[in-house]
């Protein structure tokens, strides 16, 4: 934990304790970062040059295209199961759909970032038709949480579909104070494989890469088939889960969130 909030304070990010378990031999959510979009605009390896200040066996995980009930139920399972949060970025048409979904997936601890209205290839349409699947998106899941159709995200954590960023879209955004979270290692989940297929190429990606944000989709049944074992395997190897929040949230409201 020092080292980590060494790493933050040095990048700008602020590190607080996780909340307790109420069951023991968890895997549990080690500690928040609070991520910034003044000192930290965009994040993730594959993406940037820059990434989250995480140590040695810290890892974030996270889920793209949601909601998608009859999986992201068996995730949602298996996270609260390890007491684990994460940060799931939501396509606003399946929001719209599921707004039940968005609701537990936020009382129950985690995270929601935005993932457009309806996953396009973002460097392919004119740039004021990506501005309107950027708004159209936080809008609709902003209805679905909390009732209110408005385009300024109450957490302003952004994804692009396929990871296809352009110069405007992340001016756009950081402009808008809206972290862009790219990825350091994915399960590769999209490709046709078997979940045992999975589980080996994510846990092996994992042990050279040794921490960084994850990426998974929930609506992905194999994804949620391996996600106990996935888990488990991070508490059999000594990894930590480290949940983002944005900037500004205080402890409290990251437990409640």
């Amino acid at each position: 934990m020092a080292a980590g909030a060494a790493l933050a304070a040095l990048t700008g990010i602020a590190s607080t304790e996780a909340a307790e378990c109420p069951r023991k031999d968890t895997l549990g959510t080690s500690r928040i970062l609070s991520v910034d979009a003044k000192t930290t605009p965009r994040v993730g390896l594959k993406s940037f040059p820059h990434t989250l200040a995480l140590v040695d066996h810290e890892v974030v995980l996270t889920f793209d295209d949601g909601p998608h009930p009859p999986t992201t139920s068996k995730v949602l399972a298996a996270l609260a199961q390890e007491c684990v949060r994460a940060t799931f970025f939501l396509i606003g048409l399946h929001a719209s759909e599921h707004p039940d979904m968005v609701k537990r997936i936020a009382r129950e601890g985690h995270s929601i970032g935005h993932h457009t209205f309806s996953h396009p290839f973002m460097a392919r349409i004119p740039f004021d038709k990506a501005k309107s699947e950027i708004d159209r998106g936080i809008a609709a899941d902003e209805m679905a949480l909390h009732g209110t159709s408005t385009t300024t995200p109450s957490t302003p954590f952004f994804r692009f579909p396929y990871f296809e960023a352009t110069q405007a879209g992340l001016d756009l955004l950081q402009s808008r104070g809206i972290v862009v979270f790219g990825a350091d290692l994915w399960a590769s989940d999209w490709n046709e494989m078997t979940p045992e297929q999975e589980l080996k190429l994510v846990t092996e990606r994992l042990a050279a890469a040794r921490k960084g944000i994850i990426l998974f989709h929930d609506p992905k049944a194999r994804t949620a088939a391996i996600m106990p074992a996935f888990l488990r395997y991070l508490r059999e190897n000594g990894y930590r889960v480290v949940h983002v929040v944005p900037a500004g949230t205080s402890q409290k409201n990251a437990d409640a969130h």
